[in-house]
């Protein structure tokens, strides 16, 4: 048990005596829950530290339900309470409320949960997470019973297949490209120091937008490729069990992707999260022998890849990712897919904000956030979604 009393008093003049305990509330969460894994036997890594960007911290806030307002439309605002401290030092009102314009449209309305606000310093934005409760009559799921496989790859950062024939194939050359070079800039600067550090705060900051660009990237995949699979109809995702591959040295550099850019970890957390909001299951399986096996054949040994080409001593060649993903639904659903049912790939790419389409591509992607003008006082956005 923490003894919270001297912190709650140091920040209910900024944040307000409901959002000071929501914090707290939030911290004690992760903490319980930290130590909860540890008695199971689980090796977990300990809660992150939030707090002052300029010492390695993140900023983030957490607004208890019946404390904010969210308005959407024509002009859509968030309403959330300060502490009097703010209030005084911006000329507000004791009754007054800090006021956010808001970009996005939230896909769910419903009896509003415990708000997350957080700033994104990668695309320096204010975002913020709302759960809603929404009564079953008002749900909109289609009949969902096909299933979906996902190879997470090294290069493509996920190859898709799913039992109606799509294929979808994320791209991340580029991607980590810009995360090596960051890399090499944080080695740069760490063989520059000075006998005895071992850090600066620079180089706190690379690591921290490395890591958040990232993020930023593997949620937008995670939402774009899980409202592609609802809207196929997908009830069911599986994913490769990545243990033995994380623990495979096969080269500097696939060992740099999987283990550091790869975060495989969290990615599956973040994907398990999101297919839970669309009522879509996600289940971790072998994936043994997947990326060796013809999709036609069902030879192992006899088989090569180069780069992104798979090929088959039957004659076979194709996606060496896509047929993987093929391969690992096949074994998992139970089923098999004729090459003359598979619908071209979409491959999408990703600009920094959106995975889209690439040109080639069987059909184009619309934007997954309309980015809008809707510009605050300060040029800060504030973005919204439900969860």
């Amino acid at each position: 048990m923490w003894d919270t009393a001297d912190y709650r008093k140091q920040y209910v003049g900024v944040l307000g005596s409901a959002t000071a305990q929501q914090v707290i509330r939030k911290n004690s969460e992760a903490w319980r829950s930290f130590f909860a894994a540890r008695e199971d036997g689980e090796d977990t890594a300990p809660p992150d530290y939030w707090g002052n960007e300029d010492e390695g911290r993140e900023l983030r806030t957490y607004i208890r339900n019946d404390q904010y307002t969210l308005e959407t439309g024509e002009r859509s605002r968030l309403e959330i309470p300060v502490g009097q401290d703010l209030k005084d030092e911006y000329g507000l009102g004791y009754h007054d409320r800090l006021r956010l314009e808001v970009a996005g449209d939230p896909k769910w309305k419903g009896e509003q949960g415990r708000l997350e606000l957080y700033y994104d310093e990668v695309s320096d934005t204010f975002r913020a997470i709302q759960p809603v409760t929404v009564l079953d009559s008002r749900r909109d799921s289609p009949l969902a019973e096909e299933s979906a496989a996902l190879d997470v790859g090294a290069n493509n950062l996920v190859a898709c297949t799913t039992t109606t024939g799509q294929q979808y194939l994320y791209e991340g050359r580029d991607l980590f490209a810009r995360f090596r070079e960051t890399t090499e800039e944080i080695s740069r600067l760490q063989s520059k120091l000075r006998e005895g550090r071992y850090s600066s705060r620079r180089i706190r900051r690379l690591y921290r937008k490395r890591t958040r660009r990232r993020d930023h990237a593997q949620d937008a995949l995670v939402r774009d490729l899980i409202e592609r699979l609802y809207d196929e109809g997908v009830s069911t995702v599986y994913v490769g069990n990545l243990t033995d591959v994380l623990s495979a040295h096969w080269s500097a550099e696939v060992n740099e992707k999987t283990h550091q850019f790869w975060a495989y970890r969290s990615f599956i957390d973040r994907l398990a999260t999101t297919a839970e909001e669309y009522g879509i299951a996600v289940e971790v399986e072998s994936e043994a022998y997947t990326t060796a096996e013809c999709p036609v054949c069902g030879e192992r040994d006899e088989t090569d890849r180069d780069g992104d080409v798979f090929r088959c001593s039957c004659g076979y060649e194709g996606h060496a990712d896509l047929d993987a993903s093929r391969v690992f639904l096949e074994r998992q659903a139970g089923t098999n897919l004729e090459a003359g049912s598979m619908a071209r790939p979409v491959r999408l790419t990703w600009d920094n904000h959106n995975w889209s389409e690439i040109p080639h591509s069987p059909e184009r992607a619309s934007p997954n956030e309309e980015r809008t003008n809707q510009s605050t006082g300060d040029g800060k956005l504030a973005s919204v979604g439900t969860a």
